[in-house]
């Protein structure tokens, strides 16, 4: 019995510890895609297997979860691309969502000046002018190396000749069966003859499949211009929304300079507005950079409480500073620099201030859906893409274009329809984010590439609407100051603060009680329990081994070689 015992258990320490060393990422040593969606992982890897680039590999990711997530991958929304290339070059690509010229400021507002939802967040009114072809094709030509056919050819494919949908893909059309039904043209997509799908069935989209075939053979014009562009416009004139042929065809994306930061050594390399993620993200490192942390801080009363404080300051700036850099001078340089996180670090005390008493700073001269989904990508050359791309709400406002296949965003609910009140999600804009013709709406995005010794080693980010900024955060001080692997990094549990509402969202397992019991004696309310944020994240290491994990709080796919 006691030799039984014995072998029992070495046989259970042996499963153990084989289970913990399986659930560790695997390295791959050539090149390495991580995104939401496994299908799509795999097409950009053999992208770089056929010796296309980082770029290369990104394009084709975005246009195969158009295919296969179509929760949040799209061409009808908008993004952001990171971009580091091995000679040292790093730049980005907006192709965020535009106003179109027949908005205005007061277009969802009553007779009285009452803000009304339903308008920007559902139905064609929500519309923004979409930019995610027009910037996949402009990163592919100016910084890819293969042709827009053999880039497109595997999301044809995915669309025409279909792929078995997984339990969780099914359960989230079943799951928004009852919006879809509003629309013709939704449930022919999403739905069996107005049966829900099923795991194991499979999943055919002719009209999709036809769309991107428009753009294979025609390019850009595939999509701004011609039958695609018909189907597009018609549907939302006819149904009293706000964008024409001439919003479509005007549309540019704009590269831009990343921007750029410094911790503890360490080059941050991010993205800037409209997107509010690269200064916000780095305006937190610079304050929090004042600190020294001891790994046996981690998840204590003291470490959130700084991580608490410096995000109340950084988001109540957020709210009247940030927009689009064209419409509006957005004080970069000010909010960047070291001495003005010093000044917010002196201001941080050892109990907790109300965010009453936190105002944007006068010294410088809104939340977003969470379906939002993140991308990165690494390949043989030292060439490192981050990219982030959205459309809006869970499959934006549920409408599908009839006949060309492809879903609707609701961006221009991240406009501040009403500046100094809360949108639906609880986040202040103020006039820097108010809607114009032609502007480019606030996002949180943010897709980053940190450097070490001048070489990639970190590429992240995440969805989440308000908390990527804090998510993405949190994964880099896991890994910069506490030493985590980038699976120990991600899967930690996080918290967030973004000023108003004065509340700690947090996730199971983040706070134990004694820590929550010591942050309420310092002054702090405790808000949601609930997941934040879905990272997808590479890390390179001193050996050039490259290692990924997809975040265990979504269904993503690591793929290498």
């Amino acid at each position: 019995m006691q030799i039984f015992s014995k072998k029992l258990f070495s046989l259970i320490l042996l499963f153990s510890i084989s289970n913990l060393f399986s659930q560790l990422p695997s390295p791959y040593k050539n090149g390495e895609v991580v995104s939401a969606n496994m299908l799509a992982s795999q097409v950009g890897v053999e992208v770089l297997k056929k010796g296309g680039n980082a770029v290369d590999a990104a394009v084709a990711v975005g246009f195969a979860l158009a295919v296969t997530y179509p929760s949040a991958g799209n061409l009808g929304g908008g993004g952001f691309m990171v971009i580091h290339l091995a000679d040292g070059k790093e730049t980005t690509i907006d192709y965020r969502e535009k106003a179109p010229m027949n908005s205005n400021r007061n277009m969802y507002l009553d007779g009285e000046g009452n803000y009304i939802p339903e308008l920007s967040n559902s139905g064609v009114t929500s519309v923004g002018v979409p930019g995610s072809v027009a910037g996949l094709l402009y990163a592919l030509e100016k910084y890819g190396t293969l042709s827009l056919a053999e880039i497109l050819e595997p999301a044809i494919k995915l669309a025409e000749e279909g792929f078995i949908l997984d339990y969780h893909t099914a359960r989230s059309f079943s799951y928004n069966l009852q919006d879809f039904s509003m629309y013709k043209s939704s449930m022919n997509v999403f739905s069996k003859g107005g049966r829900p799908y099923e795991e194991g069935d499979r999943f055919f989209q002719p009209n999709l499949a036809w769309t991107l075939k428009q753009l294979k053979e025609k390019g850009r014009d595939g999509f701004y211009k011609g039958k695609t562009a018909e189907l597009f416009v018609d549907q939302i004139q006819k149904n009293g929304g706000y964008i024409t042929f001439n919003d479509l065809e005007v549309y540019k994306p704009i590269e831009r300079e990343p921007i750029k930061g410094s911790y503890r050594g360490y080059k941050i390399i991010s993205m800037g507005p409209p997107s509010s993620g690269g200064v916000c993200l780095i305006q937190l490192l610079n304050i929090l950079e004042n600190y020294s942390f001891a790994k046996e801080e981690w998840g204590s009363s003291s470490y959130i409480h700084k991580l608490v404080e410096a995000m109340k300051y950084v988001y109540a700036d957020r709210s009247k500073h940030l927009g689009d850099p064209d419409f509006y001078k957005v004080p970069v340089n000010s909010l960047l620099s070291k001495e003005y996180a010093k000044e917010i670090f002196k201001k941080i005390k050892n109990t907790a201030t109300p965010s009453s008493e936190i105002s944007p700073s006068d010294k410088i001269s809104f939340l977003e859906s969470n379906e939002t989904t993140h991308y990165s990508v690494y390949d043989s050359y030292g060439n490192a893409v981050s990219t982030t791309t959205t459309i809006n709400s869970s499959y934006g406002n549920k409408i599908v274009v009839d006949g060309a296949g492809f879903l609707m965003n609701n961006e221009m609910d991240d406009f501040s329809s009403k500046p100094g009140e809360p949108n639906i999600y609880g986040l202040i804009g103020g006039e820097a984010n108010a809607i114009e013709p032609g502007k480019r709406m606030l996002s949180s995005m943010a897709p980053t590439i940190i450097l070490k010794e001048g070489k990639p080693y970190l590429i992240l980010g995440s969805p989440g609407g308000s908390t990527i900024i804090t998510v993405v955060l949190q994964v880099v001080l896991n890994c910069l100051d506490f030493g985590m692997n980038i699976k120990k990094a991600i899967d930690m549990p996080r918290i967030h603060h973004q000023w108003l509402p004065d509340s700690i969202d947090y996730e199971p397992f983040a706070l134990t009680q004694d820590v929550k019991d010591n942050l309420i004696k310092l002054g702090h309310k405790l808000g949601r329990e609930t997941d934040l944020g879905r990272v997808e994240g590479i890390m390179i290491d001193d050996k050039n081994l490259i290692w990924g994990e997809t975040d265990p709080r979504g269904y993503g796919g690591v793929s290498g070689y």
